[in-house]
């Protein structure tokens, strides 16, 4: 990611004290990611904005995970049946978004049951539940009967998958990349 400019951190910070805007809405008025807002809003919390080359490494590993869910999301929507046969994608090409947030990948299953897909690029920490939870949650308000979830993440920490067998309607599925090369001519 190229160096964010010091004029733009700074509309970024005044647009959050103002909290007026939500995160995609300042992402958008500055020309950034949401990711970018997220980690600056971060420091701002913790107190730590001071060292310019640190929000930069911060908001560089943003980026990268923001650019891998985003790299992951695309890929699984071409490959939906290699999660689970018989799925098919139902939000049109785009995140739903519920009271609780944005959904990933919004399906549903052979037997006619919603399934609501959350990715984690790299390791899933235990928040990425009650992330999922909350989304099958609004859904629910909205009396779709039949829910479930899948997170999708590169691993599971022991929390995250201790707290998934309490729950028989989510799965834990991880992937694995593979790749294939072929000789150009």
């Amino acid at each position: 990611m190229s160096q964010i400019p010091d004029s733009q951190k700074s509309e970024i910070i005044q647009l959050l004290q103002e909290n007026k805007l939500n995160r995609e809405q300042i992402a958008d008025k500055t020309g950034v990611s949401p990711g970018v807002v997220s980690a600056i809003k971060a420091h701002i919390t913790m107190g730590t904005y001071t060292e310019p080359s640190e929000a930069e490494e911060v908001i560089d590993a943003m980026e990268t995970t923001f650019g891998l869910e985003r790299d992951l999301q695309t890929a699984l929507r071409f490959n939906i049946h290699q999660l689970e046969q018989g799925l098919v994608i139902i939000d049109e090409g785009k995140e739903q978004t519920t009271k609780a947030g944005r959904i990933d990948i919004t399906a549903q299953d052979q037997q006619g049951d919603l399934v609501i897909i959350e990715l984690k690029a790299g390791s899933a920490n235990p928040d990425c539940i009650a992330q999922i939870l909350s989304y099958m949650g609004a859904l629910a308000e909205r009396n779709h009967k039949n829910i479930r979830g899948i997170l999708v993440a590169g691993d599971f920490s022991p929390r995250v998958i201790f707290a998934s067998r309490a729950v028989p309607n989510l799965q834990l599925k991880k992937y694995t990349f593979k790749f294939t090369f072929q000789a150009v001519d």
